[in-house]
């Protein structure tokens, strides 16, 4: 039945056909109009972690500011008057932009120790070093050494100074983001009700909606900032650093990456076909498929509402490739059929190519969907979202494969075509007699590869670092290195120390010395138990390997007691010093590390996300366990949380997820071969060569000692996807032919030279098509791209030589 509709309306009525895709195509490309691209932080988080909503717990108490980090090096040294000039001159013209709140550099830093006044007047008139009166080698020399403001606006050397730009707070963003937490809290806890969902996927339009409006301000913002700092190129080197200039270049590089993978494979997918058929006909017929395919889930993904991401910025190109893959094979196939049945019509050759090449097709589209979507169990969002895209994308490429092909192949093909001939491919020639006379090489290659993937993959490790995934050549690099090796390091980590409501009896007899009225007022709130508690933790902080600037209300205390003449301040001292601290002040270097309202103490530390052997997980297990064993508080007494920890329990779900993925994709594409050739036999003859690619590559990514990342823990599970549609494709002609010939060799030799050779060119196509990833600014893809192009290299191999060797050995069709 279906082989009479589809011969009716796809063969037959091949204009009504068309009409009805380009109908398709129209109605996708208006809803092209909404494809929409984030490279936000967010999509590099796992969404569900507990942790990250601990974070903006933390987050809301104490603050979180947006800002841009500037690394200034002048050619002169910093107190120079020229250097103090450029500095105050650029202060000036970032100041006059629009969307700056305040911001911090030497000149604003206050000098308390540069004349001999009462500390009361110094702390309420303080100068700085941009003062007329002030000494300005003093002044200098108190901030370089200052606690809180060494490593922060200047670093160790002298030599670096750091301009730290605050950006207004957009509040409209601020309650669209605390609403969409709120929900998340509440998916979180398992309390959504419909109402909520059907409330929370409105509210999803307008975050979006505004979203992409802060987007567009925050790239304006980076072009305003860059533009302001070329014109002080001459007078100082200076490198713009910071999260919103990071989510505004990654932005700029998936753009950048879109449109050169998805030329670039356009480019090569012409150059190749061309190669494969020299005929302009076989060249249009397949980039009309790609093109279709290509824009539809472009406008498919503007419905949904689906984001793309720095992980699936290369959906585009994987999508042409594997496309212009099952259009070769149609193509290939139809040509030999029309070549050994010169006298059959147009029409019947396209039927008899259509019917023929449907199951294999189906299965090797099936197989690689498995394996886009075994990425939906590794629990990350981004991840999930490629292989739900690529899922989608391959059911679409489908579609458009098997009725826009044979509808244009009818309209535009004549019934007295001349075909080529083709001659015998060398490389599949050569792999043929491989096959059939290179046992003992074959499988001792084969022992090789296992023995050195169980290696590889024993010394396999997703320890990697942020600044590691761009090029060295890149503004975020740059900036990034500049601020880890002079200014204290990048990635932020908070240890928050929670203290016990009723303190010791020595703070009992602090207070009773204090008026009741007192006692209600938040300056009180210090004592010197918990002044010595922070002290001790910030101090053991500050020299562990690793730790970059740490700061906290130990780095206020080191300050005032140096003032103090070296003396240990009380708690009730330290209560007045705070009400005698001008709110300006008070407000950037205190409420940040303390909330008296929630009993609590914030320590604020930077890891130096560039130090080689850095381990991260064991940093973080240290601090846990030393906070716990060597400094003596219990685990309800302090928690860990910031971007280092998010980072690393990402990082430490990549092992789960390759598990995971790889063991979903292996048991999903067994169980496929079992249903397809209802033989367990040939079964494992299909999966073994491929899965052995797969491992190789993972044995090899150990042995070079490359970190698994977002995009290489996918390469394992879409190598065995994509390059088992090369097994389908070959057992399923060679039982076709066996049934013939009856001869295994033979039948070898005949399938070398036919489907063998479309293996080989979708192969090589699929290989230079992942090669064009290398182009990214993004490390992950371009190992993406290397790695997955080298698997399928040696997959094309091993489905060449160790495939038929084993079909050659086991003999599973039965005897001659």
């Amino acid at each position: 039945m279906f082989k009479n509709i589809y011969k009716k309306i796809i063969i037959e009525k091949p204009k009504l056909t068309l009409l009805i895709l380009t109908f398709l195509l129209l109605s996708f490309s208006f809803f092209a109009k909404n494809f929409q691209l984030d490279a936000s932080s967010d999509t590099l988080l796992l969404e569900n972690d507990p942790d990250l909503k601990y974070l903006r717990e933390v987050n809301t108490t104490y603050g979180s500011k947006d800002y841009f980090v500037l690394t200034y090096t002048p050619n002169n040294n910093l107190l120079d008057p020229d250097t103090i000039n450029n500095l105050t001159s650029l202060k000036n013209d970032l100041t006059n932009l629009e969307w700056v709140n305040n911001i911090i550099t030497i000149l604003d830093v206050p000098l308390l120790k540069n004349n001999d006044d009462p500390l009361s007047e110094r702390i309420k008139n303080f100068k700085t070093l941009s003062s007329e009166d002030v000494d300005k080698e003093r002044g200098f020399e108190e901030i370089i050494n200052s606690p809180i403001f060494k490593e922060f606006v200047i670093s160790k050397d002298g030599k670096t100074s750091g301009i730290i730009v605050y950006i207004k707070t957009d509040k409209k963003m601020v309650d669209l983001i605390r609403a969409k937490n709120k929900y998340l809290d509440k998916l979180g806890d398992g309390f959504v009700s419909n109402e909520d969902e059907n409330e929370y996927k409105k509210f999803t339009k307008k975050y979006d909606s505004y979203k992409k409006i802060n987007s567009q301000k925050n790239h304006q913002n980076v072009i305003e900032i860059r533009n302001i700092i070329e014109e002080y190129k001459d007078t100082a080197e200076i490198h713009l650093g910071g999260i919103p200039m990071i989510a505004d270049d990654m932005m700029t590089y998936v753009k950048n990456d879109i449109i050169v993978f998805g030329t670039g494979v356009f480019i090569f997918i012409i150059f190749t076909l061309w190669f494969v058929f020299r005929s302009f006909l076989w060249v249009f017929i397949p980039l009309l498929s790609c093109f279709f395919s290509v824009l539809i889930m472009v406008g498919l993904l503007g419905l949904l509402g689906w984001k793309v991401t720095v992980i699936s910025s290369n959906f585009i190109a994987l999508m042409l490739i594997l496309t212009m893959a099952m259009n070769i094979h149609i193509s290939v196939r139809y040509l030999q059929f029309k070549k050994e049945n010169p006298n059959t019509s147009n029409k019947e050759a396209i039927l008899w190519t259509s019917e023929k090449m449907f199951w294999p097709i189906l299965y090797t589209v099936l197989t690689t969907i498995c394996a886009f979507l075994s990425l939906i169990f590794s629990g990350i969002k981004p991840i999930i979202d490629f292989g739900w895209m690529m899922t989608f994308g391959l059911l679409v490429s489908l579609t458009v494969t098997f009725t826009l092909l044979p509808a244009v192949l009818s309209i535009l093909n004549k019934e007295n075509s001349n075909f080529k001939d083709e001659k015998k491919s060398k490389i599949t020639s050569y792999l043929s007699t491989v096959a059939q006379k290179k046992t003992k090489t074959i499988f001792v290659s084969a022992a090789l590869i296992i023995c050195v993937s169980i290696v590889g993959i024993s010394k396999l490790e997703v320890e990697n670092s942020f600044i590691n995934y761009f090029d060295k050549d890149t503004e975020i690099y740059k900036g990034m290195k500049l601020i880890d090796d002079k200014l204290g390091g990048t990635t932020p980590l908070s240890i928050i120390i929670k203290f016990p409501n009723v303190e010791d009896e020595e703070v009992d007899e602090e207070f009773d010395s204090w008026d009741d009225d007192e006692k209600d007022e938040a300056k009180y709130w210090f004592t010197r138990n918990k002044i010595d508690k922070i002290v001790s933790i910030h101090n053991y902080l500050q020299n562990l390997d690793g730790v970059g600037k740490v700061l906290s209300f130990a780095s206020i205390v080191e300050v005032a007691e140096d003032l103090n003449g070296g003396k240990k301040l009380q708690g009730l001292e330290m209560g007045v010093l705070y009400t005698k601290i001008p709110d300006s002040i008070k407000k950037e270097i205190i409420d940040p590390y303390i909330s008296v309202e929630n009993n609590e103490a914030r320590i604020s530390l930077r890891i130096i996300d560039s130090k080689k052997n850095l381990r991260r997980n064991e940093l973080i297990k240290k601090i846990n366990y030393d906070l716990e064993n060597k400094l003596n508080l219990s685990p309800d007494e302090f928690k860990l949380a910031g971007v280092l920890i998010l980072f690393n329990n990402l990082l430490q779900s990549l092992f789960k997820s390759q598990i995971l993925t790889l063991g979903v994709v292996m048991a999903g594409i067994t169980l496929m071969f079992l249903v397809l050739f209802r033989n367990v036999t040939l079964s494992f003859i299909g999966v073994v060569p491929n899965f052995m690619a797969a491992f190789l590559i993972l044995g090899i990514i150990g042995l070079l000692g490359i970190p698994l990342d977002m995009m290489t823990i996918t390469i394992a599970a879409i190598t065995i996807g994509i390059a088992v549609d090369n097994s389908i494709h070959y057992i399923y002609r060679f039982k076709e032919e066996f049934s013939t010939i009856k001869n295994y060799n033979k039948t070898l030799e005949k399938c070398h030279n036919t489907v063998g050779v479309a293996i080989l060119n979708t192969s090589i196509t699929i290989v230079f098509g992942f090669s064009i990833l290398v182009l990214s600014n993004f490390i992950p893809t371009i190992y993406f791209g290397v790695f997955t192009g080298l698997a399928m290299l040696l997959a094309l191999l091993s489905v060449l030589t160790l495939l038929p060797k084993l079909i050659l050995v086991i003999k599973p069709f039965g005897n001659e």
